[in-house]
């Protein structure tokens, strides 16, 4: 096995195995971060509805998929937009507008709008109530996506890439909460802005299956290695 003739051989099945087992930990990892995921939609939902006009929590950013309302004005005049959005196989942009309340704000995904139409024609005026689900803003993904960079020159960046709420809120001069609400849908709505709910599923997935084959890929490479080795020799 540690002969010149089969050492570099030797080396590449037990660096192959190593990463097979690597990999069959990290599904394993992948699978405890979606029973967490599972585990928070879960118990979120069991909550009652939080008013935000009653009480902000201190931990609200712990209480994504919470369902919660607010009554409210928007402020149009710092409203922005999310490229990149399809609806009905129709391209434009979702309206995320802040919802000034109580001395604070929210940001609220109002929904989709054509990517050519004028943002104020869908203006709210007056005090709004807003019920939905609590969400995390989100930058650049880890793997694709264009981060967004704020201009040099201090104006206000109105087309962004990401639901960055932290960075989205350095362009208001007034408090702003770290969460964003997604309001609720109605199916029969079809007029613009159209509200819109990501569909989750909770399900454990194919972890647990894929860290099985990696650590069998794993075993076979260990344990056929000096098998085959004995039959070259034979």
């Amino acid at each position: 096995m540690f002969s010149k003739k089969w050492l570099l051989t030797t080396i590449l099945v037990f660096i192959g195995t190593a990463v097979c087992i690597r990999l069959g930990i990290w599904q394993l990892d992948r699978l405890e971060q979606r029973r967490a995921f599972n585990s928070q939609v879960e118990s979120m939902r069991a909550e009652e509805p939080l008013n935000l006009n009653d009480e902000i929590p201190n931990n609200i950013e712990t209480m994504e998929w919470r369902k919660v309302i607010v009554t409210g004005e928007y402020d149009f005049e710092n409203q922005v937009a999310l490229r990149n959005q399809v609806q009905d196989n129709q391209y434009g942009y979702h309206l995320i507008t802040p919802l000034r309340f109580n001395g604070t704000s929210v940001l609220v995904n109002r929904g989709w709008i054509p990517v050519d139409a004028d943002w104020r024609t869908f203006d709210e005026v007056g005090e709004v109530t807003v019920q939905g689900l609590i969400r995390l803003g989100q930058g650049k993904p880890a793997i694709g996506g264009v981060a967004d960079a704020l201009p040099i020159d201090g104006s206000m960046l109105e087309v962004w890439n990401n639901l960055d709420v932290e960075k989205m809120s350095t362009q208001f001069s007034y408090p702003i909460l770290k969460i964003f609400i997604q309001p609720n849908v109605d199916e029969n709505d079809t007029t613009p802005p159209i509200p819109y709910q990501p569909t989750v599923e909770l399900t454990e997935g194919p972890h647990f299956q894929y860290a099985l084959q990696w650590f069998a890929f794993a075993v076979i490479l260990f344990f056929g290695y000096p098998f085959y080795l004995r039959k070259q020799v034979a």
